[in-house]
C-alpha cells in the first residue's frame, strides 16, 4: 500500500470545513421552511357563503365517533380508533376530564391511561381527525362534570361555571397545562385537531353567564390562534341557545327521536349560515341504578336518522360510538326531582359494547356509511374471545370496624363534609356516642341532607339505612353510651345542571329533633387497597366488609365478567384497580367487566368491599358475556 503525503494550507481547510456546514445549515434550513409553509398552509375553516367546512380550501365534512380515553385501558385505544375507522368514519370526538389528569392542585398526570398525547399520535396513526372537548365542564356521566372536587376547598362559595375570578384563575393553570401540550396537535400546526368546544350545553344552564363564556373564547384563542375551529353544543331549543357567543360555531345536539327538520331549525336560529352538525346524534342512553333495564335505542331507529342526516350533507358525531366503564368512583350522577347516580357501565348501547366489541348495530352503521364515505380495508373480528375463569373463594379479612383499619379520626362537634376532611371519594364513618339524656325508645333518626347513603349502626349492629333519593330518617331503639355510627357512601356528585353536590352528612344529624354532637370521622377513600389486603383475616365478619382471594393463571389473560347477581353492593378491585360499584339489590348492571389489561399471568388479587350481604360461600364466579341487559329475576 502506498501512502502520498499531500500538503494544504490550513486556511484553505478551515473554509473548505467552513464552507461545508454552512451548506448543511442551508438545506435544512430550507427543508424546515420548506415544512413550515406546508404546515401554515393547512386550514380548517367555515363557509358560511357555501354551508360547509373547508379543509385546505376544500368542501369537507366529518363524520365522528365518540369515544373518551378515560373510560378503558390505554392498550386497547388503538384498536377502539381502528374499528371507528373501519366503520367509515373520519374521525374521533373526545372529552378532557380536568379532575382525571389533576386530581390533586398543582399536580399533573400525563402518564399511562392519562397520556392524551398518545391519544392523539394514535388517531393520526388510524387516519382519524379529531374534534376535542376540553370543557372545563364535561358532563359526560362523569363525577362533578370532570370538574376536580378540589374546588370546593380552594373558595368558599366558588361560582363554578361563571366569571368568578378564583374559578377562572385555576382553569387558566389547567389550559396552560393541556394546550402546552396539545397545541401542536392542532390541524393548523400539523395535527389532527379540527375543531375545539368551547365550555359543554352552556345555555342549558337555568344562568349562563355570557361573559364567562367570551372569557373562555379568549383562553382557548390565546394558545390555539387560528389553527381550529371553536364550537358550541347545545339541545336544538331558542331557550337553551341563550349563551352563543361570537367566534365560536353553534351546533346542536339530538338523538333518533327528534324531527331532524325541527332539530336542524334549532341550529339555524343561531346559525343562519354555515354546515348543519349535530355534535352529539345518540346512539343509546345512560342508565341509572335502580331503573328497570339498561338504556337502550333500536338500531333502526339509530340507521335511519343517521341516514337522513347524511342525505343531508350534515356532519355528524355519533355519541357514544364507544362507551366503556366508568372505572372507580368516576361515575356521575343526574336530578330530576331526585337524586340518580349513574351505573358502573358505560355501554350506552353503542355500536362497540363494553368491552369493545363490535355489536349488530356497528356493521349496520358501517352499510351506511358505505354509501357516503369511502371506506378503508380494514378486517373488524365479530367478537374478542371473553373467558369463564374458575370460581374463586374469598375470604373476610377486615371489617370497617376493626381498629387495624381506622386512621386517626377527625374530630369535630359537627359532622364535616368530605370535601372539608380533604376526600374526594369513597366513605366516611361517621361515629358519636348517645349520652344520657338522649337515649329513647322507638327513636327517629333523620339526616336531612345525607349525601348520599349511609347505613346506620348501634354498637356496630345495623338498624337501618338513609338515601337522598329515598327516605333521610331511620326508626330504632337507643340506649345511653351506646355508639351511633353511619358508614357513608359518596356514589357520584351531580354532572349536570346542579353540580353543586357536595358529600358527606351537610346538615344536622337529629335524634328525635334533638341535634347530636361531638363526632369522629374515619376515612375510607379507598384510593389504594394494597394495605388491606396485606391483612391476616380478624375473625370479624361484621359488614361493611373487606374480602380477598387469588385468582390463579397460567394462560395469557382474557377479558371476563364477574358475576355479581349473588352479592350485594359494594366494590370491587383486582390487582388493586378499581372496576367500579355494583348494587345487585337496585339493578339494573349485575356484572362488572374485567379487562385483560388488569390481569397477570400467575397470581391474582381479588378485593370485595360488600356493605351488606355476600355471596353464599364468599364465591366469585365469572360470566362470558355482559349480565347488564338481562333483567334479573331471582329465582
Amino acid at each position: 500500500m502506498s501512502y502520498f503525503n499531500v500538503r494544504i494550507p490550513l486556511t484553505r481547510v478551515l473554509v473548505f470545513i467552513l464552507l461545508f456546514f454552512c451548506g448543511i445549515i442551508i438545506f435544512y434550513n430550507r427543508e424546515l421552511s420548506s415544512s413550515l409553509a406546508l404546515t401554515k398552509s393547512r386550514t380548517f375553516t367555515i363557509d358560511l357563503t357555501n354551508d360547509t367546512f373547508l379543509m385546505d380550501g376544500k368542501p369537507f365534512r366529518f363524520v365522528s365517533g365518540e369515544f373518551h380515553y378515560f373510560r378503558t385501558p390505554r392498550p386497547r385505544w388503538r384498536d377502539i380508533l381502528r374499528k371507528i375507522r373501519a366503520a367509515g368514519l373520519n374521525a374521533v370526538s373526545t372529552y378532557v376530564e380536568w379532575s382525571f389528569h389533576e386530581a390533586t392542585p398543582g399536580r399533573y398526570n400525563f402518564v399511562g391511561d392519562k397520556d392524551v398525547e398518545h391519544f392523539m399520535r394514535l388517531a393520526v396513526e388510524e387516519g382519524l381527525y379529531v374534534l376535542l372537548r376540553p370543557g372545563p365542564f364535561i358532563c359526560g356521566e362523569r363525577d362533578f362534570g370532570g370538574l376536580p372536587p378540589w374546588l370546593f376547598k380552594v373558595k368558599e362559595g366558588i361560582r363554578l361555571r361563571q366569571n368568578d375570578p378564583t374559578y377562572q384563575h385555576y382553569v387558566a393553570k389547567w389550559y396552560r397545562k393541556l394546550f402546552t401540550r396539545l397545541k401542536t396537535f392542532m390541524y393548523g400546526n400539523g395535527g389532527p385537531i379540527i375543531m375545539i368546544q368551547v365550555e359543554n350545553e352552556f345555555g342549558m344552564r337555568d344562568h349562563c353567564d355570557p361573559k364567562h363564556a367570551i372569557w373562555l373564547r379568549d383562553l382557548i384563542k390565546s394558545f390555539v390562534h387560528d389553527t381550529a375551529v371553536l364550537y358550541s353544543i347545545d339541545p336544538p331549543h331558542r331557550r337553551m341557545q341563550k349563551c352563543v357567543v361570537d367566534g365560536v360555531y353553534p351546533t346542536v345536539d339530538f338523538g333518533p327521536f327528534q324531527n331532524l327538520t325541527r332539530g336542524f331549525k334549532g341550529q339555524r336560529l343561531v346559525a343562519p349560515r354555515g354546515p348543519l352538525v349535530n355534535a352529539e346524534f345518540y346512539t343509546g342512553w345512560l342508565t341509572h341504578w335502580g331503573e328497570e333495564s339498561m338504556q337502550s335505542i333500536p338500531s333502526e331507529e339509530v340507521i335511519d336518522s343517521l341516514e337522513q342526516m347524511l342525505a343531508m350533507g350534515a356532519s355528524v358525531n355519533i355519541f357514544m360510538f364507544f362507551g366503556g366503564t366508568n372505572f372507580g368512583f368516576k361515575n356521575g350522577a343526574n336530578f330530576d326531582e331526585k337524586y340518580m347516580p349513574t351505573v358502573t357501565s358505560y355501554d350506552y348501547d353503542s355500536p362497540l359494547d363494553e368491552s369493545g366489541d363490535p355489536t349488530d348495530k356497528y356493521f349496520q352503521i358501517q352499510d351506511v356509511m358505505r354509501r357516503y364515505m369511502s371506506l378503508p380495508n380494514i378486517a373488524v373480528a365479530r367478537s374478542t374471545m371473553k373467558k369463564v375463569y374458575d370460581t374463586v373463594f374469598l375470604t373476610p379479612t377486615v371489617s370497617v370496624f376493626d381498629a387495624q383499619i381506622k386512621q386517626s379520626p377527625v374530630k369535630d362537634n359537627s359532622p364535616l363534609t368530605f370535601e372539608k376532611l380533604g376526600q374526594n371519594y369513597g366513605f366516611v364513618l361517621y361515629e358519636t356516642v348517645i349520652t344520657e339524656n338522649q337515649y329513647c325508645e322507638t327513636c327517629t333518626l333523620g339526616v336531612e341532607q345525607i349525601r348520599d347513603r349511609a347505613q346506620v349502626f348501634i354498637d356496630e349492629e345495623f338498624v337501618g339505612s338513609i338515601y337522598r333519593a329515598d327516605s333521610t330518617s331511620v326508626d330504632f331503639n337507643v340506649s345511653k353510651n351506646q355508639k351511633l355510627s353511619l358508614f357513608v357512601e359518596n356514589m357520584g356528585r351531580i354532572n349536570h345542571d346542579k353540580i353543586y353536590d357536595q358529600k358527606g352528612i351537610l346538615s344536622m344529624v337529629l335524634l328525635d329533633n334533638e341535634e347530636l354532637l361531638g363526632w369522629e370521622m374515619y376515612k375510607f377513600p379507598l384510593d389504594d387497597v394494597s394495605s388491606i389486603e396485606l391483612l391476616q383475616p380478624t375473625g370479624n365478619e361484621k359488614y361493611p366488609m373487606f374480602l380477598t382471594g387469588i385468582l390463579n393463571m397460567d394462560t395469557k389473560p382474557m377479558d371476563t365478567y364477574l358475576d355479581m347477581r349473588n352479592w350485594t353492593k359494594g366494590v370491587v378491585f383486582v390487582n388493586g384497580n378499581n372496576l367500579g360499584r355494583y348494587w345487585s339489590d337496585a339493578g339494573p348492571q349485575y356484572s362488572l367487566f374485567l379487562p385483560s389489561e388488569f390481569l397477570n399471568v400467575g397470581t391474582n388479587m381479588i378485593t370485595i368491599f360488600e356493605l351488606e350481604r355476600a355471596s353464599p360461600n364468599y364465591a366469585v364466579k365469572f360470566s362470558p358475556q355482559s349480565l347488564n341487559k338481562i333483567v334479573y329475576d331471582e329465582e
